[in-house]
């Protein structure tokens, strides 16, 4: 079985706002911004094809024939990086549904450890669940959250994005054969920690601003 395509966006404003994002002069605040934004513009290239119905609405004018959104959709963030991603989308999809997943690297063994789960003790009542982290460097963490979405009864999963390294999307694809993968660049390799090259550094430490050397 092929594994599922992955997706990078040729969009110059998804290509300006990376640069920006990747920049160390810019503020938490500004690096908030873009995180939103680039997120936003991911998402939309990433639902081209979600279930719609059709219905119509009366205008000031006339009737008026269009289409709704029919898709259950979820978003499970990786914290804490992953919740900047998750509130935009939620701006676009208010109705959709959060849950949190929380896997950390250990920086000995570049393993992902889960440290926090929340989902519903229910079946998922959702068409299509998105997994989110701006960066997949080894993949350990989108992998584990993958899974557990998975164990969870979720049959539909995409993953998103904003920077990658080629080692964790052969790792995601070799783990997840059947979830596409949408991103906004592919950088060159790791670093020997585990780091994506040129990257932009932790994200969750350049969102909340807890930088500490």
């Amino acid at each position: 079985m092929p594994p599922s395509p992955v997706i990078i966006s040729r969009h110059p404003l998804i290509a300006d706002k990376l640069l920006r994002l990747r920049d160390k002069e810019t503020p938490p605040a500004e690096f908030r911004r873009l995180i939103r934004q680039l997120a936003q513009l991911l998402f939309v290239e990433a639902t081209s094809d979600l279930e719609t119905k059709p219905t119509s609405v009366r205008t000031p004018l006339a009737e008026c024939p269009g289409i709704r959104l029919a898709s259950r959709i979820g978003f499970v963030p990786i914290l804490r990086a992953g919740m900047g991603m998750a509130e935009a989308m939620l701006e676009l999809v208010p109705d959709s549904s959060v849950w949190h997943i929380g896997v950390a690297r250990n920086h000995e063994t570049l393993q992902p450890e889960v440290y926090y789960e929340r989902f519903s003790k229910l079946p998922p009542n959702l068409d299509i669940a998105f997994v989110l982290d701006p960066m997949l460097a080894t993949g350990g963490s989108a992998i584990e959250a993958v899974a557990r979405v998975k164990e969870w009864g979720v049959k539909k999963i995409r993953f998103i994005g904003l920077i990658a390294a080629n080692e964790g999307i052969k790792a995601l694809q070799k783990a997840h054969p059947k979830v596409p993968v949408y991103l906004g660049a592919i950088d060159s390799h790791l670093s020997e920690k585990g780091y994506i090259i040129p990257g932009l550094g932790d994200a969750g430490d350049r969102e909340f601003g807890s930088i500490s050397e």
